[in-house]
């Protein structure tokens, strides 16, 4: 039987601060990276209360097994992944709890290449920490500290350098930042672009006293009001590192994620001219007739953000073309700028939309997409594998893919039902251009469900 990953989950280990999230536990992750990955190593962290604390067990940790530190204090998760593939660095690890409230705090672990640690290393590094396998240095060898938050202009340049000078000239942009790091990378990047730009949430709180980190359309009320009473463009949200972003349109309309990836998506396909298009199983269909359109394929990958990044590696290092990657979440991957998600590129990326459409707005940009219905909905139960079994049996005569979870696919409609990973439940996901159609699938999940 395969070994699975028992701290961490897809994206890093997580918990309460105090609780399941304390420093001891930070300072043996980071005694097992630095036993694992000996040189230098790259902090970094979010704007969270208990960051500090955690930044300092878990430097205390790579200290002590010999590797040198270099602090770059508070930045966005992307900013960190793209110093650390461009600055000779022997891994690094970012101290964030993502989208989650302020009372979590994580490890996040980066590779040298700027990538997530993959799960094979992942399991080697828990079996280190368990096992209290650390090469702790002498006296005379261990790590040093510097810091470093200066280099974040390093990725701030390589955004903006990604683009035609001036190509947001003309535009008015409202960023959301939300208390956290992106309040120092995109209103800059913005505003190097040509943009005139608002802010609101831009002070740096780890209390997020004006959202949660997650941002929500009834969190992005204010932002929508911003930007319907300033005029702009369009308006831009990030999580609480900033590896994904969201937007409202200048009507301060909320974009459902999948149709933003679809937006950028058809930007990037266009000008690369065919190619493969890397996306989860949980992706809409939508993203498929975009890829269509412009001569893509869909590659698909279990869900998660790392798997997405990996399959990219991979089929270029096989002599493919990888036109664009993502997640239907707002975490879309470029592979011209770096293999991880990245908000602070996708809130360039919107500008090059809009600036590709000759002045049309991108509320009507987003109409000329095509209509999908999303059903999503969770069910508890003692054994979430027996029941996914359980639904699989009851749609054998059907076409069904096992990339993760199962995933009954039909001609109008597909459905995602996978176990969850951290709780007794599974997730269903039914996606169809009929409502009704839809629905009427999640019906016959949920008489399946109703008999086991």
């Amino acid at each position: 039987m395969q070994k699975k990953k028992q701290m961490f989950g897809t994206n890093g280990v997580r918990g309460v601060v105090g609780e399941t999230m304390t420093p001891a536990l930070v300072l043996k992750i980071g005694a097992a990276l630095g036993s694992m990955r000996k040189g230098t190593i790259a902090v970094g962290r979010d704007t969270r209360t208990s960051g500090e604390a955690l930044a300092h067990a878990l430097k205390a940790g790579l200290l002590m097994t010999g590797c040198d530190v270099v602090d770059m204090g508070i930045l966005p998760t992307p900013a960190l992944q793209y110093i650390i593939k461009t600055g000779r660095f022997s891994g690094g690890a970012m101290i964030t709890a993502s989208h989650n409230p302020p009372e979590y705090n994580g490890v996040k672990v980066i590779e040298a290449d700027g990538t997530e640690m993959s799960d094979e290393e992942i399991i080697r590094l828990e079996d280190r920490f368990f096992a209290g396998e650390f090469e702790a240095a002498s006296w005379e060898g261990v790590g040093a500290e510097t810091a470093a938050p200066d280099r974040l202009e390093e990725y701030i340049e390589a955004v903006v350098r990604h683009f035609p000078a001036g190509i947001g000239e003309g535009m008015t942009v409202v960023v959301d930042p939300g208390s956290g790091p992106a309040a120092l990378t995109t209103p800059i990047i913005l505003s190097r672009m040509g943009c005139r730009v608002h802010t609101i949430n831009a002070r740096l709180d780890g209390t997020f006293p004006g959202r949660m980190p997650e941002p929500t359309p009834e969190g992005l009320r204010p932002l929508s009001e911003m930007v319907v009473a300033t005029g702009a463009d369009f308006g831009v949200a990030h999580d609480g590192d900033a590896d994904r972003a969201v937007f409202v349109d200048n009507k301060g309309c909320y974009i459902e994620e999948n149709y933003e990836f679809g937006l950028i998506e058809d930007y990037v396909c266009a000008r690369n001219g065919g190619g493969l298009v890397v996306t989860p199983v949980a992706t809409s269909r939508l993203i498929r007739d975009i890829a269509e359109k412009h001569g893509c394929t869909v590659d698909y990958t279990p869900v998660g953000s790392i798997y997405v990044a990996r399959r990219m590696i991979e089929l270029i290092g096989g002599g493919k073309k990888v036109s664009f990657g993502g997640e239907g979440n707002g975490g879309l991957i470029y592979s011209d700028h770096q293999f991880c998600r990245d908000g602070g590129m996708t809130a360039a990326m919107m500008v090059a939309v809009l600036a590709s459409h000759n002045g049309r707005r991108l509320s009507d940009i987003q109409g000329d997409l095509p209509l999908y219905h999303l059903v999503k909905e969770k069910h508890h139960t003692h054994d979430p594998a027996a029941l996914v079994r359980a639904i699989e049996e009851a749609f054998a005569g059907e076409a069904i893919e096992k990339i993760d979870g199962i995933k009954i696919v039909r001609d109008d409609a597909w459905a995602l039902v996978r176990a969850s990973g951290t709780e007794p439940m599974i997730r269903v996901m039914i996606e169809s251009r009929d409502p009704d159609i839809a629905n009427a699938m999640y019906q016959e999940i949920v008489q399946v469900v109703g008999r086991v």
